[in-house]
């Protein structure tokens, strides 16, 4: 979209699609001229329950004219409900939960927690991360936007993020992933002043390019963490509320976080964060003085949405949903991995899958341009199919709602399919 198309809007992130949205339903979008288009990425890789989902719907119309907004200092029944849902969901000991409205926000409300609470105030995070881009969060994202406007928050050290296709552990076919782990704490050790706070970090890396921690990691993580007096924060902005196949990322390992951060997939699409953690830490933070008082922290309406987001995911059983259907969708990328020497590795879990393309197999030199090439034509044809545009450009990130269904899976399948095709052949 450009010139007269794009109107007065700045330019937040590159360039604009040349398509202007008029309505969405269910796990489509369509644009001015009614086109019907496939949306593979959930809006901003959010919305799990589809567009226009008729009981969000009803509860956004019930709200909207009952109670949206109040001062920050009120409580009410939905943000009490709430938290007792969103508590409820989770292990015991995570049970003081913190509404807000952005990813970015409840990642700087959590690191501001972890500094309150253990006196710190270095920040461990990947070197492929994405955490948000306002200051705190900014400073621990390392995978795009860092560039341009000056320093970042000092304090933050980097642990190389476990990326099996491309670590230079991986040797032959084999990653030692403990190697690298303990490698990447001593230079962090080394770097340290000694006044460390939390660890941050996501249980897939989604803008980083789909990269799964492997089994074990997080425990080892956790322990790091404790030895140095540190609190974990997960990030699952993009893993939780069922879309990797449990409710929460961190389940498959069994490993609970200090602090734990959701937002995206929580408020189903709408802007709704929270983070989540124990009495004793938020009755010390309390106790320090902790202030964190933002416009629309605890506002009703979206709280409200955010109890109907948990009562579907746990009624339809969406974590098995995205277990079932997202094993089919691998299976089908894998399949066409070996059509098509283009695709390098598939990778992800649940509904939140990776596809990268290389220029070739063995140099496996990112394949952006192409990548580009191919998501654009994804669209012409027919199905939004996301790929980062700066540290993961040769990375689709596919993330259906998790009520897409096995016939929409298989046309994203067969559009992706031609894409390639004709991208390859032009």
């Amino acid at each position: 979209m450009s010139g007269k198309g794009r109107g007065k809007v700045f330019r937040y992130g590159g360039d604009f699609a040349d398509h202007r949205i008029v309505r969405a339903k269910g796990s489509y979008i369509y644009d001015a001229e009614g086109r019907e288009i496939l949306d593979f990425t959930s809006g901003q890789m959010s919305g799990i329950l589809g567009h226009s989902h008729p009981e969000i719907v009803s509860v956004v119309e019930e709200m909207a004219g009952t109670l949206d907004h109040l001062h920050s200092g009120f409580l009410s029944d939905p943000v009490v409900a709430f938290a007792e849902a969103l508590a409820a969901m989770l292990p015991a000991s995570l049970n003081r939960v913190l509404p807000l409205s952005t990813g970015g926000e409840s990642n700087e409300s959590a690191l501001r927690i972890a500094k309150t609470y253990t006196g710190g105030f270095e920040v461990v995070a990947f070197d492929r991360s994405w955490h948000g881009v306002t200051g705190g969060a900014a400073a621990t994202t390392y995978s795009g936007g860092r560039r341009g406007h000056g320093p970042t928050l000092p304090g933050v050290l980097t642990l190389p993020t476990p990326h099996a296709y491309r670590s230079p552990f991986n040797r032959n076919g084999t990653y030692d992933w403990r190697a690298e782990f303990e490698y990447g704490w001593e230079i962090i050790d080394r770097q340290s002043t000694g006044q460390m706070a939390a660890v941050i970090i996501e249980p897939i890396l989604s803008s980083g390019g789909i990269i799964e921690l492997p089994e074990g990691y997080l425990a080892a993580l956790k322990e790091k963490a404790r030895e140095r007096g540190m609190l974990l924060i997960l990030d699952e902005a993009q893993t939780g509320m069922a879309r990797t196949g449990h409710n929460f990322a961190f389940e498959r390992d069994g490993v609970v976080p200090d602090i734990l951060t959701l937002s995206k997939t929580l408020g189903a699409g709408l802007p709704l964060s929270a983070t989540v953690t124990t009495a004793e830490i938020e009755q010390a933070c309390y106790d320090k003085g902790y202030l964190f008082y933002t416009t629309h922290a605890a506002d009703p309406l979206p709280a409200a949405v955010g109890s109907k987001v948990v009562e579907i995911v746990q009624r339809d059983r969406l974590a098995d949903r995205a277990r079932e259907l997202g094993a089919y969708l691998k299976d089908r990328l894998c399949d066409l991995q070996q059509r098509h020497a283009a695709i390098g590795d598939v990778r992800g879990r649940g509904l939140l899958l990776g596809v990268e393309l290389v220029t070739d197999r063995q140099s496996k030199a990112p394949a952006s341009d192409f990548g580009m090439a191919v998501s654009a034509r994804c669209l012409e044809l027919g199905a939004c199919l996301n790929i980062g545009r700066r540290g993961a450009a040769s990375v689709f990130r596919i993330a259906p709602p998790l009520t897409a269904t096995r016939e929409q899976v298989d046309k994203a399948v067969a559009i992706f399919d031609q894409a390639l095709n004709e991208c390859a052949a032009a």
